[in-house]
């Protein structure tokens, strides 16, 4: 069965807090102040049973302009209005705003009821008849039932309620996200049960004992209780009227405005793409920058209006805007809104959330409105391909993914498949469901290689760059999951060479020219005359002052091939002195037995400073191994 929501539209004092009591039996006005200024200032709630024995939720509105912030609340979410019109006064300025809400909101269906008939004559009646039928034209009321009741006599009443029942049989109800959303039009406390949030159902189904998240905020809570219609339910449906017990959370921790949402499947934003019709009642041009009163879902947020296209909208013109909030707000792409100007106070236009997470965009760049008219009107395929690219390189969540484009996960993830499929995507992780498009992914690999080029032009004598330090240079936002599967596909197509953890060009080899040879030759002679009391490093460098990096260089290479070994960090050795030291001391061993730091001094003239160091080399070497404070040879050394 499908679950319909009516709302109530229409200027103050026209009856129709007394027209949903007359069908209901319900008072929707339970304040005390309500009841002693007689006008609705809050959102009251009720159900009819229709005819067909479909069960309708009902919003009941305020219609007084002080409370049309209110009104915008009561009127997300609904499936058709009920535009409310007292016969004795006609067409008023909140008809007419209201109605705009509602065609701003993307109401597709409604009927007219014109209360307080037995106020009037027949010949005023139709008079007012056709003023009403010719206001609605070019509505979605245009071919709307206009009933004319009474809520003192009852006159009307059964031919509205059949009306209404048609009307509802008629509502085509859109294929949610599938995502669960209820955006809270009321927060109260009952005794013994604790917090209670109210509002409808948008999207998706919640069972009792689930755990929600409320955003902004990102508390979490339990759910203790379910009601639909003032009945217990083990589950409520999208579409439908819900009150949910709220366990583990205070009343002051949530407010209208506030969304429920299951864990981690939306996230609140300042920044919205939108679509917007800005209506032609204001009579001047909005202008670039405007400060405005947004109100989505049952939120009212004060925001900027940033026109991507134009430099000013005429009234009755639209376009596509970036909305700048000034604190956050949870949608879902394909959302409604409805916008009123700061001051004074009055509704100017809405239209739809087309990107609910989007980034800061330059203003009159053709790209961006091109992507804006794909996101409005393209197919469910090409907006996907569309938001693939805007996520960059940060990739993009199932989760993130259904609130950006609106479309449930299982048609997504059919999408995304293909995308994958035709070579327009990449699947990161399969176990996160994390896609990046493959223009983008192809472009960090582009850059990795880039990189590396550069590199090995500013370092000819390094073998390559740190694995670490390429991925920080890339940019430090490049997940390490995406970072590593780039690298790997790099290596597999052999575009570059990984080498434990040093990475380098294929065609990279480190090769001394000119001048650096030159400077290679000096040092080799410098260790090899030098003998057994070869120079520090810090020796080297200090000979060439202005060198010190091409020194630095030089001596890699020569560590590379071998031509220098390296004992310490401060104290390296030509190899062809090393190899005749080994002869020397193998020598010693071999007529003493043992040696010590003291004959190895003998031997080669250094401090202990370097004998310690050299001893322990000839250790790993495998040439000696320490006996208390002397050495000896090896059993396996060849002796």
């Amino acid at each position: 069965m499908k679950h319909i929501v009516l709302g109530t539209a229409g200027h103050v004092d026209h009856g129709k807090t007394a027209l949903i009591k007359a069908l209901t039996g319900i008072d929707t006005d339970r304040l005390k102040e309500e009841k002693e200024r007689g006008i609705t200032i809050e959102l009251g709630f009720a159900s009819l049973s229709l005819p067909s024995g479909q069960m309708l939720g009902i919003v009941d509105v305020p219609g007084h302009e002080r409370f049309v912030r209110n009104m915008v609340s009561g009127a997300t979410g609904i499936d058709m209005v009920l535009l409310v019109i007292a016969a004795d006064e006609g067409v008023m300025p909140q008809t007419r705003e209201h109605l705009a809400i509602c065609m701003l909101l993307g109401i597709k269906k409604g009927l007219v009821a014109l209360t307080k008939k037995d106020l009037v004559d027949e010949d005023w009646l139709e008079l007012v008849t056709d003023d009403v039928h010719q206001f609605v034209q070019g509505t979605f009321l245009a071919d709307a039932p206009v009933i004319a009741v009474s809520s003192v006599s009852g006159e009307g009443l059964p031919e509205l309620v059949a009306a209404m029942d048609r009307t509802a049989s008629s509502v085509e109800q859109q294929e949610g996200t599938g995502l669960f959303r209820l955006p809270i039009d009321r927060v109260f406390t009952m005794r013994g049960f604790g917090t209670v949030v109210t509002g409808t159902l948008t999207s998706g189904d919640i069972k009792v004992a689930e755990a929600v998240e409320i955003l902004p905020g990102g508390i979490t809570a339990r759910v203790r209780g379910l009601q639909v219609h003032n009945q217990s339910v083990p589950q409520a449906e999208a579409g439908q009227r819900t009150a949910i017990n709220l366990q583990g959370i205070e009343k002051a921790t949530v407010e209208r405005g506030s969304v429920l949402v299951r864990p981690g499947t939306l996230e609140a934003t300042t920044r919205l793409d939108v679509f917007f019709e800005y209506l032609r009642a204001p009579e001047k041009r909005l202008k670039n920058r405007t400060l405005v009163r947004f109100h989505g879902g049952t939120s009212e947020i004060i925001a900027r209006m940033i026109l991507l296209g134009e430099d000013d909208l005429a009234p009755g013109g639209s376009g596509y805007c970036q909305i700048v909030l000034e604190s956050p707000f949870v949608a879902v792409a394909g959302d409604r809104f409805v916008v009123r100007s700061y001051s004074p106070v009055m509704t100017i236009g809405g239209g739809e959330i087309i990107d609910p997470l989007a980034r800061k965009h330059k203003r009159h760049a053709a790209a961006v409105l091109l992507e804006c008219e794909i996101l409005r009107g393209g197919t469910e395929r090409q907006r996907s391909a569309v938001l693939l690219e805007r996520a960059g390189l940060a990739g993009i969540d199932l989760e993130e993914f259904v609130e950006r484009a609106g479309i449930s996960g299982d048609r997504l993830q059919k999408i995304l498949a293909s995308l994958v499929k035709d070579g327009q995507a990449v699947l990161l992780d399969g176990d996160d469901r994390r896609f990046i498009s493959l223009n983008v992914y192809e472009e960090l690999q582009r850059r990795v290689l880039d990189v590396l080029k550069a590199y090995h032009g500013r370092h000819p004598l390094k073998e390559g760059l740190l694995k670490e330090e390429l991925r920080i240079t890339l940019g430090p936002f490049i997940a390490p999951r995406l970072f590593n599967a780039a690298m790997k596909d790099l290596e597999k197509t052999g575009k570059i060479v990984v080498e434990r953890e040093n990475v380098r060009l294929p065609g990279h080899k480190v090769s001394l020219k000119g001048d650096m040879e030159d400077l290679r030759g000096q040092i080799a002679g410098l260790y090899l005359s030098a003998g057994y009391a070869p120079p520090t490093l810090r020796e080297i460098l200090e000979r060439y002052p202005d060198r010190r990096a091409a020194v630095g260089d030089v001596l890699g290479v020569m560590l590379k091939e071998a031509v220098l070994v390296k004992i310490s960090e401060e104290l390296y050795f030509h190899r062809d002195v090393l190899t005749k030291l080994r002869e020397d001391y193998k020598a010693v061993l071999l007529r003493d037995g043992k040696a010590t730091p003291a004959s190895f001094k003998e031997l080669t003239g250094l401090s202990r400073k370097f004998i310690i160091p050299l001893m322990e080399y000839f250790d790993a070497a495998k040439l000696t191994i320490r006996a208390g404070d002397h050495r000896i040879l090896r059993e396996k050394s060849g002796v």
